[in-house]
């Protein structure tokens, strides 16, 4: 399949709205990364695998820390290794090539055919991290000093870059990108979310959950809102409990599957203008 050919439609366990839909397919159709932003537990990861799944292709996941520097997705040269083998080997260690390990953009760069490759929480490395990737990501190459060779994408590989926001990023490399923020699902789009992973929950049960898993989110004291993964796993504690439904609103059941923060929880009780008739679980 060309790459003017693919269109990405989502896929079986992923609900796409017709915006992120359009960004994707406009990252594709330009061959410019997409940087995805949005809370986290909004599907930013999941994006990535969805369009692997959907076009067939490989997935390779960089994963970024505070402690990641650009090198390290583009090559990596083991001189201890090649030390080792020069006192203890009996191999050509004037071969350099052998010791250059390829890091993920590597990776996707020399793969023989397009692969997905996704750069996930770019924001939680230092502020010169996007900046040092400029050139890689435009011209798709990178040179490697030790054996002065030009490494050269043989298909361009699909780009996802995801971030929390929790730091600004340069203009440089906002420029770079197709832009897409993933907004929280309303309840409408949430219920889709529901159904693709529980096709068969009780009306009622999903009515009362969501309920008040949206009253919670609107709780202007929440430090760390519920996010949908975290609706998902409280829906599947729900549904094992065998619990009365018309206690769910009431009562909060489990509110540690929703709220991960001492305060939170406390808020939550302690809330009266919202309408809760709250207990402790």
């Amino acid at each position: 399949m060309s790459e003017n050919q693919m269109k990405f439609t989502g896929s079986a366990d992923y609900v796409v709205t017709k915006e992120l839909m359009n960004a994707v397919n406009v990252s594709i159709a330009l061959q410019k990364p997409l940087l995805i932003k949005g809370e986290p537990g909004t599907g930013k990861t999941m994006l990535a695998e969805s369009i692997s799944q959907a076009l067939g292709m490989n997935l390779l996941i960089w994963n970024i820390k505070s402690t990641t520097k650009a090198q390290e997705g583009l090559y990596v040269y083991d001189t201890v290794q090649r030390l080792y083998d020069s006192q203890f080997g009996e191999g050509d260690v004037s071969d350099i090539s052998q010791y250059i390990k390829m890091g993920k953009l590597g990776e996707a760069f020399t793969a023989d055919q397009q692969v997905v490759l996704l750069i996930d929480e770019i924001d939680k490395a230092d502020l010169e991290f996007p900046n040092d990737l400029l050139w890689e990501l435009d011209k798709m190459e990178f040179y490697i000093n030790e054996t002065k060779e030009t490494v050269r994408t043989k298909s361009r590989p699909i780009v996802i870059i995801t971030s929390n926001a929790e730091k600004e990023l340069p203009d440089a490399f906002l420029r770079r990108c197709i832009f897409h923020y993933i907004e929280f699902p309303d309840r409408d789009k949430m219920e889709e979310i529901v159904r693709v992973h529980f096709d068969d929950i009780d009306r009622k049960l999903l009515d009362q959950a969501m309920e008040a898993f949206y009253k919670i989110r609107d709780m202007r004291d929440i430090q760390k809102k519920p996010s949908t993964s975290e609706l998902l796993d409280w829906l599947q504690a729900l549904m094992l409990s065998g619990i009365e439904v018309e206690r769910i609103v009431r009562e909060i059941p489990y509110a540690g599957v929703l709220l991960k923060k001492n305060q939170d929880i406390d808020t939550m009780y302690e809330v009266k203008e919202k309408g809760y008739s709250l207990k402790r679980w």
